[in-house]
């Protein structure tokens, strides 16, 4: 993707537009607008202000920054940060700096609400939990084709380990593991259940007679067999995140 099809697709995406929409706004084919998105096809920066324009984005005032340098600057990794300490800061703050900058540069700059609106556009707030099902933390998560690991955005969500005994499949207290709805278990997976006491990990083996192996490994491998009608599984973890 290049970097002005990034700020076309941002806008599009945050204004929850189609290809098609877009393209008869604009007076551009569909297929065009598809290739700019995707990088393919490489678009003048006066035809990229026209269709940001008409799409009714706030151009850039300040003559020292050009269309160019501002989509240089939307790229999901660096901007999450950014867009992380936003979200997190008291709504009197947000608005003192959009009134401050909005009195210094006529209009909002680069780091602005504009951009911080296209990017909440394609990232989502993802909840971290811990084992009592209490919020704790957060993470920003880009979203692709409108799901995160294949699953509704607003499904998926973190579950921060509360101790060590599954050390031995890579995860140890404190790490987040990246939950994706599943209420059958899979074959091989790490998984989220929900017991007496809270929530909590274990490997997963299927078994005949509708049974189920779970497996931790603290110190060392430990195996139990459970019936599967007494157990509930929340989801499958896809996705490691930890401290170094």
């Amino acid at each position: 993707m290049s970097r002005l099809g990034d700020l076309i697709k941002l806008e599009r995406t945050r204004q929850g537009m189609t290809h098609k929409q877009v393209a008869r706004k604009c007076g551009v084919s569909e297929g065009f607008l598809k290739d700019v998105e995707a990088g393919t096809r490489i678009i003048r920066d006066d035809e990229a202000r026209r269709i940001l324009r008409t799409m009714g984005v706030k151009e850039q005032t300040e003559a020292e920054f050009s269309l160019d340098d501002i989509a240089a600057t939307v790229d999901l990794q660096s901007a999450v940060p950014q867009l992380q300490r936003v979200m997190n800061r008291p709504a009197e703050a947000k608005k003192a700096d959009k009134a401050e900058k909005t009195e210094k540069n006529g209009s909002d700059s680069i780091g602005g609400s504009i951009w911080l609106d296209a990017l909440s556009g394609v990232l989502k707030h993802v909840p971290v939990y811990n084992a009592v099902m209490k919020e704790v933390d957060h993470r920003l998560l880009p979203i692709t084709g409108g799901k995160i690991e294949g699953a509704n955005p607003d499904k998926v969500f973190y579950f921060a380990a509360p101790d060590n005994e599954v050390r031995g499949f890579r995860i140890h207290k404190g790490d987040y593991v990246l939950v994706v709805p599943a209420s059958s278990p899979e074959d091989g997976a790490v998984m989220l259940l929900k017991g007496k006491n809270g929530w909590y990990l274990r490997k997963v083996k299927l078994m005949e007679r509708f049974q189920v192996l779970l497996q931790k490994y603290e110190g060392e491998c430990e195996s139990e067999i459970r019936n599967l009608n007494e157990l509930t599984f929340v989801g499958r973890c896809v996705r490691l995140e930890a401290e170094l």
